[in-house]
């Protein structure tokens, strides 16, 4: 027994030690300096290496982090070699042959962290030759979004001697680099010759061009070069005396800067997704991907001509047919033959036909919920939303959305007045259908600031294309002073009259958008408020931005933005003039708004 407690009592004191020694300050500083390599077999620039594998020990354990993306090999392999980390060593073993005559990079991106603290060891790349030659040199820039300019990550930027406008999409890169975060990318140990260069967002991992995947071209051939700068460093015995002067140097590799412009072509996969019919009158037909024109349809079941009313979005994408005739309606299940337009394996567009059915499932309900249904629809009234509230924009026309088509509407039975005091005096205005299937409608007046206005609408204004009148309406409103505006004027030198320019608010969204003016450009009405500036050349002249096309060689239409951001006060008038050819585009863009354009969101 007092055995069992002597040992009882030990053992809880050396508990107590063991506890001790996690109290108290810890050992100094956080350990923030990554590994370092101690030894590299063979060694880091090696000629004549024909052996597949390869040894790194560094100054400390290490762990690998996400090899997959982060390490890439150069010329790329359709078999990635094995990395893998033991303690303080790190092995890659290849699996294939080596090819003959050819410099191997390998990038270790961010991959290699030191045990403990996962502190990455990053721009460690290591390079050996299968022959008598090590090839040197390097090509580097920049590969930015096209439509926004932000840096693009994590895509491959190759090369190729071939100069075939279809090299790309038939060859593997020769070498290739990922670009990083800020899209900056380095292909090494380039031979001498000259090449294309390419960006391509490689999703197919083949390292050629597949229809679909994001790519970007330098319009040039390029030809690597490098030059030796010698730097003197003078050393002073005092501040007029010159001690001595050392002598060091550089390499500096060119093409260093080139910049290239990302884009995706406009060749998404287009097909019909799938029918849904979730109310008894109407249906909605969903695309993969926008279409120049709406599909045919034809109903297989029954001899209706023209028995749908189409609303369509605005790239035609998703459309709902709001059905006309109440036999069609009372039907659970319409076939219907669909026409369209569908991509084939190499993105070109064939025409299709599908059979479709829209059924209707009626929910499970009782009788007496049933009752209840039926006496609301008899009693429905057709309702309306609009925006027609205080305080009101000077600018903006009132917006007037139906819930269901409009069979009629009498604009004699809608009445806009301006309050004069308290007196409403009548005014004229315009109204405008503003959809393809009249749900959408617009009332237009030239508001004058700080006045109150009055819409009424009569219950008869307005019918439905089910027999549904809406209840008569009221709102008074207000509109906003001019002095809480602001108005930007904006000059482009050079004038371009293809220009278009957009105000843009703090998450880099269109505000506003107009053609440029030779006199300037006004952006009245604005909100003092903070915005950015962006431009782009509207080479066709759509009025839209126009992203480019691998096949014809077409770059997207030229982007630029202000490098400042512009900070508008209320009852201000700002002048600004856009050098948009004064700074490069890719220092263009306002650090505030740039990021990583392949950033999960």
């Amino acid at each position: 027994m007092k055995a069992y407690k002597y040992i009882s009592v030990t053992a809880f004191i050396l508990l107590a030690a063991c506890a001790n020694r996690g109290m108290g300050p810890q050992g100094g500083a956080k350990d923030e300096t990554p590994p370092k390599v101690v030894k590299e077999t063979p060694e880091n620039g090696a000629l004549n290496f024909t052996d597949k594998h390869i040894e790194i020990v560094f100054d400390e354990y290490i762990q690998l982090d996400n090899v997959a993306n982060n390490v890439f090999i150069s010329p790329p392999q359709q078999r990635p070699p094995e990395v893998k980390a033991y303690g303080k060593k790190l092995y890659v073993n290849f699996d294939s042959d080596l090819q003959d005559s050819t410099t191997y990079t390998i990038d270790f991106g961010a991959a290699i962290c030191d045990n403990n603290e996962k502190n990455a060891l990053t721009g460690y790349s290591f390079a050996f030759s299968t022959y008598d030659v090590f090839d040197s040199l390097q090509i580097a820039g920049e590969v930015l979004n096209a439509a926004d300019l932000n840096p693009i990550s994590g895509v491959l930027a190759g090369i190729h001697t071939s100069n075939s406008d279809t090299a790309l999409s038939r060859l593997p890169f020769m070498r290739a680099a990922k670009t990083n975060s800020g899209g900056e990318f380095k292909i090494r140990n380039v031979h001498p010759a000259t090449y294309m260069v390419y960006a391509l967002n490689d999703v197919s991992k083949d390292y050629m061009y597949q229809p679909g995947e994001g790519l970007a071209f330098y319009d040039s051939l390029v030809t690597p070069s490098c030059r030796v700068e010698v730097l003197p460093d003078t050393v002073w015995k005092d501040s007029v005396t010159i001690d001595t002067i050392k002598y060091s140097s550089r390499t500096l590799y060119s093409p260093d800067s080139l910049l290239l412009i990302y884009f995706t072509e406009n060749k998404q996969k287009q097909y019909f997704q799938r029918v849904t019919r979730d109310e008894q009158h109407l249906f909605r037909l969903t695309f993969a991907a926008a279409q120049d024109s709406l599909p045919e349809l034809r109903l297989l079941d029954t001899t209706v001509v023209s028995p749908f009313l189409c609303q369509a979005n605005l790239n035609k994408d998703t459309i709902v047919y709001w059905m006309t005739d109440s036999a069609l309606i009372q039907k659970d299940t319409l076939t219907l033959e669909l026409r369209y337009m569908k991509t084939d394996s190499v993105y070109e567009l064939q025409p299709e036909t599908d059979t479709i059915r829209a059924i209707y499932r009626a929910p499970r309900i009782t009788a007496q919920a049933k009752a209840r249904i039926e006496k609301e629809k008899a009693n429905k009234k057709l309702q309306v939303s609009h925006n027609a509230q205080s305080p009101f924009d000077v600018y903006k026309p009132i917006s007037l959305s139906f819930d269901a088509p409009l069979y009629e509407i009498h604009s004699d039975s809608i009445h806009l007045y301006m309050m004069r005091d308290t007196v409403p005096v009548k005014v004229d205005y315009e109204l405008a259908c503003v959809d393809s299937a009249h749900i959408m409608y617009e009332i237009r007046h030239q508001w004058k600031a700080e006045t109150e206005y009055r819409l009424e609408i009569d219950s008869a204004a307005a019918t439905d294309m089910y027999g549904h009148s809406m209840d008569k309406m009221r709102s008074q409103f207000k509109i906003r002073s001019l002095d809480e505006y602001s108005t930007l004027i904006l000059k482009i030198e050079p004038y371009d009259e293809r220009a278009v320019l957009q105000v843009l608010d703090q998450n880099d969204k269109p505000v506003r958008t107009l053609r440029a003016k030779a006199e300037g450009t006004r952006f009245e009405y604005l909100a003092p408020e903070s915005y950015y500036l962006r431009m782009y050349i509207d080479l066709n002249g759509d009025s839209l931005w126009t992203t480019g096309d691998y096949l014809t060689h077409r770059l997207p239409e030229p982007v630029y933005y202000f490098t400042d951001k512009l900070t508008l006060r209320a009852n201000w008038d700002v002048e600004e003039t856009f050098e948009y050819l004064k700074v490069p585009i890719k220092r263009q863009k306002p650090k505030e708004l740039r990021k990583d354009a392949n950033q999960k969101k």
